[in-house]
């Protein structure tokens, strides 16, 4: 197991529930290795944030083996977090300390690591050095997160949601703060809401659902699983009764059919084909077009072929690592 930087066997986490034990992790096996940028995708309650956790050494497993660095929390712990670096969604700073001032200090945890100006410099905030966590904005604040994170140069990052609420620009910061990462060698372990970031960001990505993992691979390879490159969305205008889903399956290369909140999505390997033989079966049923639209297939759309949902569709929290409450976040999980 120790030739990983991340090895999970047959990891389990089990909470107690009203009609017995729930599995918030329920047999994940996992291997990550060196200098690989590794995605966990899940809605919430599917175990990916209690997965994390134990990774992290903030909670601990019901059964399994977990090996981080080829070493163990339950006899290595100090050595681990010598060699991490963890970034929550959300992390609370003291208002009246600099940025410089805070990096120094957790520079001071480590008995190796960046110079503060050089962790400052790594997530492009040298100009707030001297400035109060008060009046950096929401952006700088979790790019200051980020630093702190890196300020022991750790061999694995764990970055929780990190872009969650930023703006497009603070976000493009973190992607490149993560690629220079990836350069340097170093192993990266992300979560994200944003699929676009996953497929950008990541090597592979594990999908998790009800605390197992139902499929594994690069973005690339698991969009190549749908069987089609191309997503036809339309949407019916009338006032007639809703056409089912199944209704266009049977349509000329159209390999999965699905409802959407105002339409369909349609999966398809020709879109020069599905589209016409859609326009005839629409004419022949009377039912006006309200909007059509095709793309190339997204790691969105593998979500929704696996889970039945988006992944940022609401569902229960997953249960809390300490027994009273979750870590807070910053905006939707």
């Amino acid at each position: 197991m120790s030739d990983w930087v991340i090895c999970v066997k047959d990891l389990y986490k089990q909470y107690p529930g009203r009609d017995g034990p729930v599995n918030a992790v329920n047999g994940i096996d996992l291997q990550v290795p060196v200098g690989e940028c590794f995605g966990l995708l899940g809605p919430n309650g599917a175990g990916k944030t209690t997965t994390v956790e134990i990774l992290e050494g903030l909670n601990q497993a019901t059964s399994g083996n977990v090996e981080v660095l080829g070493l163990r929390w339950d006899r290595d712990a100090t050595a681990i977090r010598e060699r991490i670096g963890v970034t929550l969604q959300e992390t609370r700073f003291p208002d009246k300390q600099t940025v410089l001032e805070l990096i120094a200090l957790f520079r001071s945890f480590y008995r190796t690591g960046l110079e503060p100006e050089a962790a400052i410099g790594r997530v492009s905030l040298e100009s707030k050095s001297n400035t109060f966590v008060e009046n950096l904005s929401g952006g700088q604040q979790q790019r200051l997160a980020v630093a702190i994170a890196l300020v022991g140069d750790p061999e694995l990052l764990f970055l929780d949601e990190p872009t969650t609420g930023l703006d497009p620009q603070s976000r493009r910061q973190l992607w490149d703060v993560i690629g220079d990462l990836r350069e340097r060698g170093r192993t990266t372990l992300l979560t994200t809401h944003y699929m676009d970031e996953a497929e950008k960001l990541c090597d592979r990505v594990a999908v998790i659902d009800h605390g197992k993992i139902i499929a594994l691979g690069s973005p690339r390879e698991l969009i190549a699983r749908l069987g089609g490159e191309h997503i036809v969305e339309f949407a019916i205008g009338g006032k007639m009764a809703p056409l089912p889903a199944e209704a266009f399956a049977s349509l000329p290369t159209v390999l999965a059919a699905r409802t959407e909140a105002d339409g369909f999505a349609l999966t398809v390997g020709a879109p020069h084909s599905a589209i016409p033989a859609l326009l005839d079966y629409l004419n022949a049923q009377e039912r006006p077009l309200a909007r059509l639209t095709t793309r190339q297939a997204s790691l969105e759309d593998v979500f929704v072929s696996l889970t039945g949902r988006h992944l940022r569709d609401g569902e229960p929290e997953e249960a809390p690592a300490n027994g009273k409450g979750r870590r807070k976040r910053r905006g939707r999980r």
